[in-house]
């Protein structure tokens, strides 16, 4: 007789890209938007509204940065997505016509496939995200993970700005969703000593940690200090076995290779054949083959949670909470097949007697530990703070500090003058400031992942800033609003940013 399971699974997904709006399209900008969007996103939902509709709750924790869910329900955002679709179709007409039988019936199913993005978007994402997300948080489906506006790195960060962004970043939630969340994904999982005090006093009950930060001790939630707020770790051992730095699923012959593009069309219709196997030399990718990968990763996988969680069950005598965490982004642009292997896996695993549920559904039935004193962590590479504060990016450092002190005097003087009423150019320049200290920048620079365009960025809204803050310090309180407003018509975002509300 099968031994039954004992403890709890859950899911987190981390949903988040930098503001791209306005700021270049291709190869870096708008069109990482509009990719992840089409491939991860709109099928995410569509997974989620079905699963919802067959009255299963609890299904998973998704975290939404504030910054991404902005996109999402941003009007020139929205426009783009729908020319976008409508191109990828034509894309793939285009296939349809190119002599290699192969890429022809390629075309033929990509065409059904963008055909359908297209109606899903016209039908249910015209007003945006907002309404999608504030339905599946009321029917339970999922939890809602909130966060900082503009994802800062916060253990760099200014405490009066760390403060600013998280209240505003759940207020924002509400404002979306008309729910606060009562966890957060905290940018790249980074935390600093104390950091669990601010959280407390934000109304954050728990928030993720990567498994290293508890010292890989991560079969419950742990209060951390001498306050209430727990934090979440994410299993290694489980994670890593979907994706991981060096393997996972995604690298299987069968599934579509995200690298190798047919260069007339921009559409990949290869699969990953080899690991070693160039681009030129890649197999026709096999929706049949690709499917049958499904189906034995999604059974491998229930079987590996099932495992770790009787061996963590035993390790600590009582049932484990065992976490799997990723990248949204895995599960469709970087992994084709992903939002098929999810759907697939989120039925198999209660049927297989696994119990799933949220990081508040794990703190609602007991998967909680004794407190914890955490180190300075995060989720990077070293477990620490290297990839956004090693020498390799320290002119980026030494960029934010120079541009949050800054950015601070001048509000902190424009406030004084007038506490009562609101000021645009006081919240215009907090907002180029929280672009300008992004924790996405010196992520790509230290990873060498469009590293020009990335400090490009930073630099481009550290000058916004220093534009406006020298218009009004000079006196020149007309222009200060001039440049203000020209820099709001690409930066809008967070609209409800009120610089009234940063800690005196």
């Amino acid at each position: 007789m099968t031994r039954p399971t004992p403890g709890m699974f859950s899911l987190v997904l981390h949903t988040h890209l930098p503001w791209l709006a306005h700021h270049g399209r291709w190869p870096v900008g708008e069109e990482w938007l509009y990719q992840s969007w089409s491939a991860a996103y709109l099928p995410l939902i569509r997974v989620l509204r079905t699963l919802a509709a067959e009255d299963r709750r609890g299904l998973i924790t998704l975290g939404m940065t504030p910054v991404v869910t902005a996109q999402l329900d941003d009007p020139y955002c929205l426009d783009g997505m729908h020319h976008w679709l409508a191109n990828w179709g034509l894309r793939a007409q285009e296939a349809t016509t190119l002599p290699s039988e192969s890429l022809r019936a390629f075309g033929l199913r990509e065409q059904a496939e963008a055909a359908r993005a297209l109606g899903d978007f016209e039908t249910l994402w015209r007003h945006g995200a907002s309404p999608l997300l504030r339905d599946l948080i009321s029917a339970g489906t999922v939890e809602l993970l909130g966060g900082p506006l503009a994802h800062p790195f916060q253990p760099l960060l200014n405490p009066r700005l760390r403060e600013f962004a998280l209240r505003e970043g759940l207020a924002d939630a509400q404002q979306r969703f008309a729910h606060t969340p009562v966890g957060i994904w905290a940018p790249e999982c980074a935390y600093a000593p104390g950091m669990e005090h601010g959280y407390a006093d934000a109304g954050v009950g728990h928030f993720m940690v990567d498994g290293p930060s508890l010292h890989g001790d991560t079969a419950l939630g742990r209060p951390v200090g001498d306050t209430d707020v727990l934090a979440f770790g994410r299993d290694l051992q489980v994670s890593y076995r979907v994706w991981s730095p060096k393997s996972g699923y995604p690298g299987h012959a069968a599934y579509r290779d995200f690298h190798t593009y047919d260069h007339t069309t921009g559409l990949k219709p290869a699969r990953v054949t080899g690991r070693n196997v160039p681009s030129e030399e890649k197999a026709p990718y096999d929706p049949q083959r690709a499917d049958a990968a499904v189906d034995a990763h999604v059974a491998d996988f229930v079987e590996v949670v099932r495992r770790r969680l009787l061996s963590e069950s035993d390790r600590i005598g009582r049932p484990a909470h065992v976490i799997a965490a990723f990248d949204t982004e895995l599960f469709g642009h970087w992994w084709y097949e992903g939002p098929v292997w999810l759907e697939r896996v989120l039925r198999a695993l209660p049927a297989a007697g696994i119990e799933v549920g949220t990081l508040s559904d794990a703190r609602a039935r007991g998967f909680v530990g004794a407190p914890v004193e955490l180190p300075p962590s995060s989720w990077g590479s070293g477990k620490d703070w290297q990839v956004w504060s090693g020498e390799q990016v320290a002119d980026l450092v030494q960029l934010n500090t120079e541009v949050v002190d800054t950015a601070l005097a001048c509000v902190d003087k424009a406030l004084a003058h007038s506490a009562t009423a609101r000021d645009f150019v006081a919240d215009q320049i907090l907002r180029e400031t929280l672009l300008t200290v992004s924790s996405d920048w010196p992520f790509m620079v230290s990873k060498d992942s469009a590293a020009d365009y990335a400090r490009y960025r930073a630099h481009l809204h550290a000058h916004a800033v220093r534009e406006i803050v020298d218009a009004q310090a000079a006196g020149r309180h007309d222009a200060a609003t001039r440049l203000a407003e020209g820099w709001n018509r690409a930066d809008g975002l967070f609209g409800a940013l009120d610089a009234r509300r940063l800690p005196r």
